[in-house]
């Protein structure tokens, strides 16, 4: 009936359509419906595709693993003809993702010579991660590295399926014991590029021709370099998070972006490949999970025992502007090192600022030159946009930029191109005081929108003899407060499922110096000719390597723990507070951070090592949850990609899934009652004692207030039931608080985020 149903329509389509443009569309199929005179769903597919089409390059890629179903190239109407079909579950026009775009170990503790980590050396802890396998989905890689060097690591594991790409510019033989992997995936770029060679000029390869995939790489498991440095800048030994981790690359992201169809087919293949933790330094906008791509390998990865680290994205401090929200997906945030980079602006009037810089260059000298500010031909000049500065006005002088629209390193590129010898770029409420620093190629001092103000009103009141001059002052450790909650980080709420706590951690993000790609240089500026073996970047694109890291090596110490097991002990072992002992500060407005902002707290290897007492979560419990969101069956089956899944039980809270935070939402009710289980990971005969702490408008319950647990591996139960006191004003934003279990030798520390109101 299904082929009858099928020429018809075909027929139709041949005599009424109009030739239209093809898309990229990925194509969700209902995997069990195959017939048996089929021999793969890639004939099944392509039968599909053939009875639409003539076209027999129509078909991209075909999904086994973390998907069911294929990507192909058809126009809008094809695509509506498709939808018809009853073993098709859903068509969705591709989604182009963006990148999320040492210090860190010592920052971490990583490199401590002092003591055991749950029985561990860090030699030790090192030496067993050279079982686990990172995959890495991003821009691809740079072969040559010295973070790649596989000096003194035994043979692939021989699980490993994974093989390294033969391309024009890229031979297997380039990797090694350490770099295991390298594969590209472009079909869907090509797609969208119209398959036009003049437009998709990358050649089809594993090779990093843009550096941020060579940097999360490395970052999460790159080898130790002596003297590493950008242009001196952050000099020391370079090191990943877990040193003798295996890395494969899988390139998914290209000139234009990252295309679902792609990331789609990096994860299948690298979950088929055997990586046993996938990292992606990439997301989009939030959607339900049935038609979120990344969330859907993501489940599907996770169920096969593989941990998911995502970055929550660029969006801060812009509220409820998180990405990869799913909760059996670790999303990471950004903070700051206790590590700097100096550079001092010096006014006229004598007032010098502090601010950050990359600069390494000659300088401009000792001598005060003219600053000049919104000088421009338009009203963009302030932005210091291409074509935006008159030559004749800034000719010789600095220029004062302010942060926003465009990069920060471009902004630098206008003022030299228009004849500045100097830039100060100046943040707005947007960044606030958070500072960023890029390798410019002319000197440049990034300052917080308080000293930008008072340079503003400086130029303004001064007029034509406004003066200054600019000076580096190179790298300053132990920088205090550190870490702050980066101004650009994500932030919650999670929009998509409000009652699961987003972000879950933030980790080291900002000015992260990790190996670069040697065909761009460090701004990635075209003219940018300058040659850097190693870079220093900012963004959750590189807070998500960190974590992916660190979970290789709770993985190499705990090779039975679930990816649910190992994220609730990053999580509830997180801290709060900064290197002054004061409450973890959000760099946007220099208040206090929000769980919102930093979800658990900053990440602790040492104590996520021994936890003591983790929220594990099943894949029946993910379905359960899957179904309190009010999806249909085959919704859920779209994500869970089960043939039987049947939505039996439901939670009545979606918030009753047994994560390691809180987010409760009061709307009609008072009360909210959650129950968690949890499982002891540390010693026999362990008693704990519950403490919770909050605002006074909740009063909190927990019943039982004490947990003793017999064995190690047993399981017991708490409830804990929130009741909004009366006279809360409705329109109450947000409180928070938090839930602990503790004894002498740990801590298992939740958030909790209140709610009144749905935003």
């Amino acid at each position: 009936m299904e082929s009858v149903f099928w020429f018809c329509f075909v027929a139709f389509l041949l005599q009424c359509l109009t030739i239209t443009a093809k898309r990229t569309y990925i194509v969700h199929m209902n995997h069990h419906n195959k017939p048996l005179s089929y021999a793969t769903h890639h004939d099944w597919y392509s039968a599909h595709l053939q009875s639409l089409s003539s076209d027999s390059d129509s078909l991209l890629y075909t999904y086994t693993t973390a998907y069911h179903g294929f990507a192909a190239s058809l126009d809008p109407h094809q695509a509506d003809l498709l939808r018809h079909s009853d073993s098709v579950l859903g068509v969705y026009e591709d989604t182009v993702y963006t990148l999320h775009t040492t210090r860190t170990p010592e920052f971490l503790g990583l490199d401590t010579q002092m003591g055991l980590w749950d029985g561990h050396t860090p030699q030790e802890l090192n030496h067993a991660s050279q079982d686990v396998i990172i995959g890495v989905l991003d821009t691809g890689v740079w072969p040559e590295s010295k973070s790649f060097d596989d000096s003194g690591m035994p043979d692939v594991p021989s699980r490993w399926r994974g093989e390294c790409e033969l391309a024009s510019d890229f031979s297997p033989k380039l990797c090694n014991k350490k770099l295991i992997g390298a594969r590209s995936f472009s079909r869907g770029y090509h797609m969208a590029s119209g398959n036009d060679p003049k437009s998709t000029k990358e050649i089809e390869s594993p090779r990093d021709q843009d550096g941020h995939g060579t940097h999360t790489a490395t970052t999460a498991g790159g080898a130790n370099v002596a003297n590493a440095s950008l242009l001196g800048y952050a000099s020391g030994t370079a090191r990943g998070m877990a040193t003798r981790a295996r890395v494969a690359a899988y390139k998914v992201c290209w000139i234009t972006g990252c295309f679902g169809a792609d990331i789609l087919a990096g994860m299948d293949r690298a979950i088929t490949d055997g990586v046993d933790v996938l990292s992606l330094s990439l997301g989009g906008g939030s959607a339900s999970y049935y038609r979120d791509t990344i969330a859907i390998g993501a489940f599907t990865a996770t169920e096969m025992g593989i941990f998911v680290s995502c970055s929550a994205g660029n969006s801060g401090p812009s509220r409820a502007s998180l990405a990869n929200v799913a909760p059996w997906i670790m999303t990471v945030g950004a903070g700051t090192l206790d590590r700097d980079f100096p550079a001092y602006a010096v006014l006229g009037n004598g007032k010098r600022f502090t601010g950050v810089s990359l600069y390494s260059g000659l300088g401009m000298g000792d001598k005060a030159v003219g600053l000049v500010y919104n000088r421009g031909n338009s009203s963009s000049g302030n932005l210091c946009l291409p074509g935006s500065l008159e030559p004749d006005l800034v000719r010789g002088k600095v220029v004062l930029c302010d942060r926003g629209i465009n990069a920060r390193v471009e902004k630098g590129e206008v003022v030299k191109e228009a004849g500045g010898v100097g830039m100060v770029l100046a943040n707005t409420a947007a960044s606030g005081e958070e500072l960023v620093a890029d390798s410019h190629l002319l000197p440049a001092v990034a300052v917080g929108k308080k000293a930008g103000d008072v340079i503003r009103a400086y130029v303004a009141a001064a007029g034509g003899s406004a003066t200054a001059v600019l000076s580096f002052g190179g790298t300053v450790l132990n920088v205090r407060p550190s870490p702050v909650v980066a101004a650009f980080s994500s932030r919650g709420p999670n929009m998509v499922t409000m009652q699961i706590l987003k972000p879950d951690v933030i980790g080291p993000g900002v000015n992260i110096l990790a190996a670069w790609s040697e065909a761009v240089g460090p701004t990635g500026l075209a003219k940018d000719t300058r040659k850097t073996r190693f870079n220093i970047m900012s963004g959750t694109s590189m807070s998500c390597p960190h974590i992916s890291g660190l979970a290789a090596l709770l993985k190499a110490a705990h090779p039975d723990w679930s990816p649910s097991a190992i994220k609730s002990a990053l999580m509830t072992t997180a801290y709060t507070h900064d290197n002054t002992n004061s409450p973890l500060r959000d760099a946007a407005e220099g208040d206090i951070s929000t769980p919102f902002a930093h979800g658990s707290g900053h990440v602790d290897p040492h104590k996520a090592l021994s936890p003591g007492l983790v929220y594990d979560i099943s894949t029946n419990e993910y379905i359960t949850f899957l179904c309190s969101l009010d999806y249909t069956v085959e919704q859920v089956k779209m994500v869970v990609k089960h043939p039987n899944v049947k939505c039996l039980r439901k939670f009545a809270d979606p918030g009753q899934l047994n994560y390691p935070s809180f987010s409760v939402m009061f709307g009609k009710s008072r009360v909210v009652r959650y129950t968690r289980v949890l499982t002891n990971v540390g010693a026999a005969g362990s008693v704990y004692d519950v403490a919770v702490n909050g605002p006074s408008t909740v009063a909190v319950t927990v019943k039982p207030g004490k947990l003793v647990f017999k064995n190690v591996g047993d399981k017991l139960r708490y409830t804990v039931t929130f009741m909004s006191k009366n006279g809360v004003d409705p329109t109450t934003r947000n409180e928070f608080g938090s839930l602990s279990w503790s004894n002498v030798q740990h801590q298992v520390t939740s958030p909790i985020a209140y709610a009144w109101s749905q935003m």
